[in-house]
């Protein structure tokens, strides 16, 4: 069965978290924001280790507490191998995943700032924007 965007757009509801990640070798950085597009936190840095997951955890146990929150999708760019111990980390925490197509987040990021520099910044962001309109 075909999984269409509509189909990815209705996963989410009013109490779902949407997170970014820009995923690199040693260290990765974290967005979120919810069904709007309404940013929920400060941007998380963290290490790729059991220490940075830790951290990650922490920071969103934090937002979904704050917010209301109970459940989060997380979406990332399948960077190199870097990722994988991370999607098994969040996958082991019960959250769901969304592989973004790195060519999707260069084409919208250069869509909102007419730049195409790569920015460890401003990517989780448009990653979790791609994620909440099911473009993943």
């Amino acid at each position: 069965m075909r999984v269409t965007q509509n189909d990815k757009i209705m996963q989410m509801k009013i109490d779902t978290m949407i997170v970014g990640i820009d995923v690199g070798k040693e260290t990765h950085y974290a967005k979120a924001i919810d069904i709007r597009g309404v940013e929920l936190g400060r941007l998380l840095r963290f290490s790729n280790d059991a220490e940075g997951y830790a951290s990650l955890d922490k920071w969103m146990n934090e937002i979904m507490k704050r917010t209301e929150k109970t459940e989060a999708i997380v979406g990332f760019e399948p960077t190199g191998h870097y990722w994988f111990t991370l999607a098994d980390h969040l996958k082991g925490r019960g959250h769901k995943l969304a592989i973004v197509n790195p060519y999707h987040v260069k084409c919208t990021k250069e869509l909102d700032d007419n730049s195409p520099t790569k920015n460890d910044l401003k990517d989780p962001k448009t990653i979790a924007m791609l994620v909440k309109d099911g473009r993943y």
